[in-house]
């Protein structure tokens, strides 16, 4: 009996197929295979409901011909897509084709599973079920929705502000994120105020101690001149120990990772981007070779989760692990279990992200691995174990000094157990632990005399901006966006021209803040994050049959499409952000931001009769200074057409070096590649597009040659052509292929 799998990833083909015998053939959608049209919304309502348009994507027609020919051959269909939304809508659709070719009698199965190893499969297969229409609808309407904001909204913004621009019903609320933040930091307002240490003498040591209480309030001291004045009455008392109190303090195991978490410490501890540790995590759950170079083992459960639950099997298996492995004082009595703790409702439709074997250390197959997975499974693979062990203890003693009406007090603490710290150590948010060491013969009435004051002066700091952890932390706070959403939602505010990046911070630009404050003031339900958080809910009812489909989407559209109407009619002139900085040509009219092809430049509102312009930057405080654009720089280096100097010169596309005696001298230095085109023998230069870069043939438009990959200066193996070009998936695996049109050679 043929039996047919279909997975939604390539690179689980061959993992998947060791694992089961000869009868089964396991083929791959790579991904979706339909989507909506990309030239039109392709969704309607209508009184009947809400309909919507699917066409199949560009190069998938092969991918789908070569399934359905297989699946026809077959006694039974399994689709295992990813155990999510998407996942199951790509079973759906791929189901829909199946069904046109299927044998009379086929079965066709829907089956998930969170690890890939063979007893999750074979459960899996054992346990078939059908494609959860609930969770297709939920994915149907989050696409509709990001498809009638996309659609939609964009080309206002075109009109209004500059064209090429986009929002989105959940990027546009981060960015807005990030845009408030930077708002708050520029009116930020710093206060002063001052701290006070006291140093008392205890035998040969000295105790450092913080003045906190003056009588029965808390010392806040705001100038140097209370600071002074408090100084004076400190130095007139006499200083005892009042107290001294000894703890035991526990410090509790993380739960294991979700992937919120697992995005933040990556960032935090590896350095990776979100997109980089999803990657890599994919990597690891689809399955790496490790020993047999030609068998490839699945590492990590299904890493795109909110749920901490750990699956009893794994339990058993961690707390044998961690008897064989450490003392039995780290084993706890039962099992740790972690509730979430967020806005959001946990699925719980997978467990959290762990290793599938415990006993694969990392230290065991860190070899046979590239770096960057061998870090992040050896970061998923400590916080698992050390979910599962005891706390661990600090003795913790505070000394209480007093001398009339001044209070001082000191903590110190000391691990005396390490327990779970003792395999995972990250700090966390209010755990940082104090490195005080206090005497140990410290007793309570102990006069102490008063030896020296540390008077500090300080000002309260404003909130950071947004890193790419902490802003996964804030979206998963709020309720916006689900795990499967956070990477591609930094992607895009990363992609757009409304962000850069300031020492790994999101820094809004001039751009990026006035879309989002013209969306703001138009939009305002689609850019509230509480009416954003209330969607991703309404989405989830959907998926779990509580709430209906075109229930939402009617419900959305009708307050949207009014909100639409009334933004599209206004102003319809081009969006300029004036400032109170007169211009200095005319000494008339004030200078306004505005927005061209390549950025944001300062212009005379006399526009055309005055025409200044001039670019700027901002200071911390938000403040526009003008700057002047630096003159070209003359290169000592002649124009091989005149014989003038080139010179350095930076235009839209980037820095580039062209002739001094422009305009009467066109000539523009190209970079080329070191060897010539293989199909004509000119050179072949850079060249430019509104998309960006690439490489052609000099004898364009004689011989039409482009190259928009990467090339790799490897002459190719088959047909000796000079060169080859890379290119990049979106799991990060490169391919080398040849672009000679009659060769089809392609690397593995």
């Amino acid at each position: 009996m043929k039996k047919l799998i279909i997975v939604e990833s390539p690179s689980k083909i061959k993992t998947i197929s060791k694992l089961l015998d000869k009868d089964y053939v396991v083929m791959s959608t790579m991904g979706h295979i339909k989507d909506l049209p990309s030239k039109k919304i392709g969704v309607s309502i209508d009184k009947d409901g809400v309909s919507i348009q699917y066409v199949v994507l560009d190069g998938k027609d092969q991918t789908i011909a070569s399934i359905c020919k297989q699946a026809s051959t077959c006694d039974i269909i399994y689709l295992a897509p990813d155990p999510d939304r998407e996942g199951e809508i790509i079973g759906w659709h791929i189901a829909q084709e199946i069904a046109k070719v299927a044998k009379k009698n086929a079965k066709i199965y829907r089956i998930s599973f969170n690890e890939i190893t063979e007893p999750a499969i074979i459960n899996a297969i054992s346990h078939p079920g059908e494609i959860n229409m609930k969770l297709v609808e939920a994915q149907q309407a989050r696409r509709v929705l990001d498809r009638w904001v996309g659609y939609e909204v964009s080309p206002i913004l075109w009109r209004k502000i500059a064209k090429g621009l986009s929002a989105g019903r959940v990027q546009s609320v981060a960015l807005r994120m990030i845009c408030d933040r930077e708002k708050s930091i520029r009116s930020f307002v710093p206060e002063e105020y001052w701290s006070i240490t006291g140093s008392f003498a205890h035998n040969k040591a000295l105790i450092a101690a913080p003045l906190t209480n003056i009588g029965k309030e808390k010392a806040e001291i705001k100038d140097e001149k209370t600071a002074t004045k408090v100084i004076d009455g400190i130095k007139k008392e006499k200083y005892a120990i009042d107290s001294v109190t000894d703890k035991v303090r526990t410090r509790n195991p993380l739960p294991p990772f979700m992937t919120s978490t697992l995005q933040q410490a990556a960032y935090n501890l590896l350095g990776f981007s979100v997109k980089k540790t999803m990657q890599i995590a994919q990597h690891l759950y689809e399955g790496l070779p490790l020993k047999d170079p030609t068998s490839p083992v699945a590492l990590i459960t299904y890493m795109r989760t909110d749920s901490l639950r750990i699956a009893d099997t794994a339990l058993q298996q961690v707390r044998s692990f961690i008897t064989k492995n450490y003392k039995s004082d780290y084993l706890p009595a039962k099992a740790n279990v972690f509730e979430k703790k967020t806005k959001t409702k946990t699925q719980d439709a997978h467990e959290a992200i762990r290793p599938i074997d415990i006993t694969m250390a990392p230290e065991k197959i860190r070899q046979y691995l590239p770096p960057d997975e061998a870090k992040l499974y050896d970061l998923i693979w400590k916080r698992f174990v050390a979910c599962q062990m005891k706390a661990a203890e600090y003795a913790q003693r505070q000394v209480v000094i007093k001398g009339g009406i001044y209070t001082f007090k000191v903590t110190g603490s000391t691990l005396i157990f390490d327990g779970f710290l003792h395999v995972y150590q990250e700090e966390e948010e209010g755990e940082k632990d104090d490195k005080v060491v206090l005497p140990a013969d410290i007793k309570a009435k102990k006069p102490l005399d008063l030896k020296k004051m540390d008077p500090k002066q300080h000002f309260t700091q404003p909130q950071p901006r947004f890193t790419e952890a902490s802003l996964v932390k804030e979206l998963e706070k709020e309720g916006i966006g689900r795990p499967s959403t956070y990477a591609t939602i930094l992607n895009t505010i990363r992609a757009r021209a409304y962000t850069t990046l300031e020492k790994k911070k999101f820094v809004p630009t001039e751009l990026g803040m006035v879309v989002t404050d013209m969306l703001v003031k138009n939009l305002p339900d689609i850019m509230d994050p509480k009416f954003t958080a209330l969607m991703e809910e309404e989405l989830d009812k959907v998926a779990h049959g509580e709430l209906e489909r075109d229930v939402l989407l009617k419900n959305f559209h009708k307050t949207f499409e009014k909100d639409l109407a009334a933004f599209s009619g206004k102003d319809a002139n081009k969006k300029a952000v004036e400032t109170d900085i007169t211009c200095p040509q005319c000494k008339d009219h004030k200078l306004a931001i505005r927005f061209g092809k390549s950025g944001e430049f300062l212009g005379c509102t006399g526009y055309p009769e005055c025409h200044f312009t001039s670019n700027f930057v901002r200071d911390e405080k938000g403040v526009i200074e003008l700057k002047e654009v630096e003159a070209p720089k003359l290169l000592d280096k002649d124009c091989p057409v005149c014989g003038k100097k080139l010179r350095q010169m930076h235009g839209k596309y980037g820095d580039f070096i062209a002739c001094s005696g422009y305009p009467e001298c066109k000539y523009i230095e190209r970079k080329k590649l070191p060897f010539p085109c293989p199909q004509c023998g000119n050179d072949i230069i850079e060249r430019a597009w509104r998309g960006g870069k690439f490489w052609g043939c000099a004898g364009y438009p004689q011989c039409k040659l482009a190259i928009f990959d990467a090339v790799e200066e490897t002459p190719c193996p088959q047909c000796k052509w000079p060169f080859l070009t890379k290119k990049t998936n979106k799991e990060g695996e490169s391919t080398l292929i040849c672009v000679n049109k009659e060769c089809n050679y392609k690397s593995q």
